[in-house]
């Protein structure tokens, strides 16, 4: 598309963050920078001082040192701000005043607020707490946790003390659990008694026990009543061993100042997990100074986050979107906090929490606008939304469609954001800014500092032509490396075998000659027919424009010494797949994308299987039809769904 789908006003290009930031910039290094395209390749060119630049004007608390960057040229190898001393909670926990902190809505009604000055007196005595078990920097505490205040005060509480936080939510099995946990060798484990979905109580308590038996590190278990009161599961945790109440661990201490313990920019602050869909899961380590400073700029510069705003991310303790949302209190805005399913009672559940809480900024996967489309809600004639002014997208690409959506049936006067990163560098590489157009289907812009291009086969950059996604210079929020990876070699397998010293991050992509992005799809994923790479977004954009289709998985089968492309699809309820119905997804597809596209087989399927976060988990889907064994089931969120996949008789035709 040749015109932009919206654009910024140029009030609101000139008053936002990332306008201040470049006339601070020009005014310190006397530049001439207008373009976001020209402040983004001084942010790669110049490197060292760009990052200096975000420190000091988004205003990291702690001493930079002298130094701003070591061993610049090898991505394997560089430190910045190598001298630095700081402390991640001590920069979360700037304020200390009445206005809100957090708000947070529990699907089963629950409501509450906290202040700033709450939340530090919250943090103080889990802080001081946690240091009389021992607890101090580099040892880890672990979550199983509902998205609820308490989950940011242990975080906040752990990282104060120069400790390395991890957490997952309350949904995952037992042994997926133990998968991630057993590996990082918890001090502490705090976890729910259990948590609300869909309507429904599940009490996890039992699997709770069952795990902490398992972690013979730890010293305590920390239980946060949620479905009922303190005193009906006293009888319950005491069969847990070291477990206690919250309120008994923290309510023995008195309110103080902090003491934030300051440690080195690239030390620990978080381990995160790769999906764990093909082995046990990665365990990716996260430094405190490159994740704060590359939050920072992201949430001031990218998507403009002031003091006061309200920033809402739908979520779990398991997605690095978790991460991403709690560093909003870096920049002094309040967290809104959502826990339980986005449709119950309905799908406007989130939009009665945007118009009540006033939220300016909303974050979202793209299969939920999509969800929204297909049952036909429109917030836009059920909401007064007038403080919405952004809006974030990410998990899978947004499709063309959903960006009209948002802009017809949400709001039309935002900015839409799809953005693109994940968990490995626990933000983005390709985001929005307040300066870019909007175009349909397309990311719009390489974030500052992310020296992003898309490469052929050759290792040669190129546009308008899709490839590999990689980054080609280093920035801060690299990982520190994978738990227990001693020589690195699992690290440098990840992200640099494919172009050595070069980070490839595993999607197809290609960049627009609107200088936006597209993803098709992950590398690993990408169907093969007749030689040709085909990124499976392309087909998906295709299926769903078919009304009479919910969702759909599509795969490469090897087939008589080539691949043929399969597309598994769920109906809506009462549709069955006819000939006609086949007829017209080829018919789409083929129009819409091109006839190497069409799949040689559709199949109706009852449900897809996906990961905890709500991924589409194509390559397990392929195992299974290949007839390869499938690794760690207990990974995904419906591992029940991938039997329907085995000894399919028309597959063998």
């Amino acid at each position: 598309m040749s015109n932009p789908i919206w654009q910024p006003g140029s009030e609101a290009k000139n008053s936002s963050r990332l306008a201040e930031f470049i006339g601070h910039v020009c005014d310190r290094h006397g530049l001439d920078l207008s373009t976001y395209e020209e402040v983004h390749q001084w942010s790669i060119s110049s490197k060292d001082l760009f990052w200096r630049d975000v420190w000091d004007f988004c205003g990291v608390i702690g001493d930079p040192g002298a130094r701003n960057l070591d061993d610049a040229d090898d991505m394997l190898d560089v430190r910045f701000f190598p001298e630095a001393r700081l402390n991640f909670a001590e920069n979360l926990l700037r304020r200390r005043d009445d206005a809100d902190a957090l708000v947070f809505w529990g699907e089963d009604k629950v409501r509450s607020r906290m202040s700033w000055r709450e939340l530090n007196a919250s943090v103080s005595r889990m802080a001081q707490a946690l240091r009389d078990l021992g607890v101090g920097p580099g040892d880890r505490v672990a979550a199983v946790i509902p998205n609820i205040p308490e989950a940011i005060v242990g975080m906040l509480a752990t990282t104060s003390l120069g400790a390395v936080w991890s957490s997952c939510s309350p949904d995952f099995g037992e042994q997926a659990v133990l998968d991630r946990f057993g590996q990082i060798e918890p001090k502490v484990l705090l976890a729910c008694d259990g948590y609300f979905y869909a309507g429904k109580q599940l009490e996890i308590l039992p699997k709770i026990g069952r795990i902490a038996a398992e972690l013979p590190t730890l010293a305590s278990v920390v239980i946060v009543p949620f479905l009922s009161t303190a005193i009906n599961q006293r009888p319950a945790i005491a069969e847990i061993p070291l477990a206690t109440l919250y309120a008994d661990f923290v309510d023995q201490y008195a309110e103080k100042d902090i003491d934030f313990r300051r440690v080195s920019f690239n030390d620990p602050v978080y381990i995160l997990f790769s999906s764990g869909t093909t082995g046990v899961p990665k365990c990716i380590v996260h430094s405190v100074g490159g994740t704060l400073i590359q939050h920072l700029k992201e949430h001031q510069l990218h998507s403009d986050l002031r003091r006061d705003d309200r920033l809402f991310y739908f979520t779990t303790c398991t997605w690095m979107m978790w991460n991403w949302l709690v560093s909003g209190l870096a920049s002094e805005a309040t967290l809104l906090l959502y826990d339980g399913s986005p449709f119950y009672p309905d799908g406007n559940i989130l939009f009665d929490f945007a118009e009540k809480e006033r939220i300016t900024h909303f974050g979202t996967s793209a299969k939920f606008i999509e969800a929204l489309k297909k049952q036909g809600i429109h917030p836009i004639e059920s909401h007064d939304l007038p403080d919405l002014r952004f809006m974030a997208s990410t998990g899978s690409p947004l499709l063309p469609e959903s960006f009209d959506f948002v802009y017809e049936q949400i709001k039309g006067d935002l900015y839409l954001a799809s953005i693109a990163g994940g968990t490995d560098i626990v933000s983005c590489f390709i985001s929005g800014s307040p300066m870019s157009d909007i175009y349909r289907g397309e990311i719009p812009c390489a974030a500052l500092g992310m020296a992003v291009e898309i490469w052929n086969d050759d290792g040669v950059s190129v546009e308008e032509e899709k490839g590999e996604f990689v980054c080609t210079e280093a920035f801060p929020c690299m990982p520190i490396g994978f738990w227990g990876d001693e020589n690195g070699g699992r690290y440098r397998k990840a992200y640099f075998d494919k172009f050595p010293g070069i980070w490839a991050h595993g999607d197809f992509a290609e960049r627009t000659r609107n200088k936006g992005f597209i993803i098709h799809g992950r590398s690993d994923a990408t169907l093969n027919p007749g030689g040709v790479r085909i990124g499976t977004a392309e087909i998906y954009r295709q299926v769903e424009l078919i009304d009479e289709v919910l969702e759909s998985v599509v795969i490469g089968q090897s087939w008589e010494g080539d691949v043929r492309v399969v597309l598994f699809v769920v109906l809506r309820q009462n549709q069955a797949l006819s000939d006609d119905l086949i007829a017209k997804i080829k018919r789409q597809i083929r129009t819409g994308a091109s006839p190497r596209h069409v799949p040689k087989k559709i199949i109706q399927v009852a449900d897809i299987p996906r990961t905890k976060s709500g991924k589409i988990t194509e390559l397990a889907v392929r195992d299974v039809v290949e007839g390869r064994q499938t690794n760690n089931l207990s990974a995904l969120a419906n591992p029940e769904s991938l039997y329907q996949f085995r000894n399919i008789e028309e597959l063998n035709n």
